[in-house]
């Protein structure tokens, strides 16, 4: 595919991102919703809820932390760019990381101690899925032949099964989900208040969902780029492979329980390891 495709592809992100992102979040309530036998809010609450954080008074503890949340959500939103725009994956997910090192920045600029806790619970949480996306990328190089995602006849998913599971496994983390929804969660239930989030409030907290829908297309994305080939109806196929994987993230976020931070280290480095590396180690020496 041409440079000028992935540069509209991209364009077409930045623009309805958030509209996708924002529907996503409404079908992830509407869903949940279902699972627990309730009716549930309406498909576009969440933007109802972000206008109305919109309208209210936002109350900053000090200018640094709107600068470092305005660095977060210029991060996040610039992962999408690269990705859609075909770059490497290796600085698709080194940019991801420095967004959310700006969130925990940004957190811990308050003195708030649950927001310091928050802060902390995500630092632990990068640190255990960071090694599943350096998988992901040299997965992804093994299979296509570039760390920039170049489609193939067969989709990459047949020779990464193994880095597939495991990249669906850390998504629990990334879309805050349980078991392993530590920093903060999305279930008003969950917390007495909102973890790496508590001191974001009126549109600083619209923004916070506004990134958070983002980074859901961005993931989104991902799980569709490993069924993708070079057949073009295949974008039809990839996407709804990977809303069944949403629908089963979902299906667990409302069948768990939260662990423990350290269940959380164990049972994650086991699947990244066991299944992730060793594709890896498969596909090198066999392919």
């Amino acid at each position: 595919m041409s440079n000028t495709f992935y540069t509209v592809i991209a364009i077409c992100y930045v623009i309805f991102g958030p509209l996708l992102g924002g529907l996503m979040a409404g079908m992830d309530r509407k869903i949940t919703a279902r699972m627990q036998g309730r009716q549930g809010p309406p498909l576009l609450q969440p933007f109802y809820d972000v206008i109305k954080l919109l309208s209210k008074e936002t109350v900053s503890v000090n200018k640094v932390q709107i600068c470092y949340f305005s660095a977060y959500l210029f991060f996040i939103v610039t992962t999408g760019v690269l990705f859609f725009a075909d770059y490497d994956l290796l600085m698709v997910f080194f940019v991801l990381t420095t967004a959310n090192v700006f969130l925990v920045v940004a957190a811990t600029s308050t003195n708030s101690p649950y927001s310091n806790i928050g802060a902390q619970r995500e630092l632990l949480q990068m640190m255990v899925y960071e090694p599943m996306t350096l998988i992901t990328a040299i997965g992804v190089f093994l299979a296509s032949g570039s760390f920039s995602f170049t489609p193939t006849e067969v989709p990459i998913v047949v020779k990464l099964p193994g880095v597939f599971v495991g990249f669906l496994f850390i998504l629990v983390i990334k879309l805050r989900k349980h078991p392993f929804d530590l920093a903060t969660s999305h279930h008003a239930h969950q917390e007495v208040v909102k973890g790496i989030t508590t001191e974001f409030s009126g549109a600083l907290y619209a923004f916070d969902e506004l990134a958070a829908w983002y980074e859901n297309v961005f993931l989104f994305g991902m799980m569709m780029m490993f069924f993708i080939t070079t057949n073009p109806w295949s974008i039809l196929w990839s996407f709804a492979c990977a809303s069944v994987c949403y629908f089963v993230l979902i299906l667990v976020d409302n069948t768990n329980a939260r662990m423990k931070w350290q269940k959380m280290f164990k049972n994650t480095w086991i699947v990244t390891s066991t299944i992730g590396a060793v594709n890896l180690l498969i596909l090198h020496f066999f392919s």
